[in-house]
């Protein structure tokens, strides 16, 4: 029997991060508490982030439009960044904002800190016009020449799209230009014929392409597939969800990015850049 001192425990990496796979309803109290639960779980967790999905705020499978929308101030971000505040813990979250005319939401990803901060809005690009769907019927896109959301988390920078965002690669592109580390995809992707498998590869894509991580948190219920996964900048998947309401914590270590990116410079070696229309 040996004796001394207790070897230092294994350090952990960088940035912690919860992903939240709600379910979501028209009844916005009820997502607020369902929201502040998921934080309290982060908290817990002691995760520095937690993402929900698309439209976590209120949603209906039919369609979401300027019924669901609140203003900045109102209450669903207010409470987030209550709560934010009083655990420290950093949110990236879908919400329903008003549009420039009374007929028209915008579908948006909102920041907070976590000292509570608003720390920037994403407001979604590429509507959902496919499928079946018409989202430009109820929503205004958002500016394609926008500065892409970009959070600093615990040093890790995390960039921001949002469900239909994730069929256009340069969309990912736009965000590690602009230094994201973690491409975030808070989503309610649309069930139906091989929608979870292109979401899947499609993550998986984007994770391989940009040499960066890919955190997608899908919504779980009626007409969306669930489904939330991590993927490593290697393509290797590390969590994937089912179809049900579930909250889930990894660990997110940017070393492993650098070492990937440095093995496979492929961002250096481009030779087009992407520029909006």
């Amino acid at each position: 029997m040996t004796t001394g001192a207790r070897p230092d425990p294994p350090a952990r990496p960088a940035v912690r991060v919860t992903v939240a796979q709600m379910a979501v309803s028209a009844d916005r109290a009820a997502n607020r508490e369902a929201a502040a639960d998921a934080i309290a779980q982060t908290a817990h967790a002691r995760a520095d982030l937690l993402v929900l999905p698309e439209y976590a705020s209120a949603y209906d499978p039919a369609g979401v439009g300027p019924e669901a929308a609140e203003p900045l101030d109102g209450p669903w971000v207010s409470a987030l960044r209550e709560r934010a505040a009083a655990t420290g813990v950093a949110v990236l979250v879908g919400t329903v904002l008003p549009g420039s005319t009374p007929e028209r939401a915008v579908n948006a990803v909102v920041a907070v800190t976590g000292t509570g901060e608003l720390a920037g809005v994403y407001r979604k690009v590429h509507l959902y016009d496919a499928f079946g769907h018409r989202e430009s019927e109820r929503l205004e896109p958002g500016p394609a020449d926008a500065p892409p959301l970009v959070l600093d988390v615990a040093g890790t920078r995390f960039g921001v799209l949002t469900c239909y965002d994730l069929r256009f690669p340069e969309s990912a592109r736009r965000c590690v230009d602009a230094g994201a580390d973690v491409l975030v995809v808070p989503a309610a992707w649309a069930a139906g014929p091989l929608k979870a498998d292109q979401w899947r590869a499609l993550a998986v894509a984007r994770a391989i392409e940009n040499t960066a991580t890919v955190v997608a948190v899908g919504q779980a219920g009626r007409g969306v597939t669930g489904r939330s996964l991590v993927v490593g900048p290697d393509g290797v998947v590390g969590l994937e969800l089912d179809e049900r309401p579930a909250v889930r914590t990894v660990d997110v270590d940017p070393a492993a990015a650098a070492a990937v990116r440095a093995s496979n410079p492929s961002l250096a070696n481009r030779r087009y850049t992407v520029v909006p229309r």
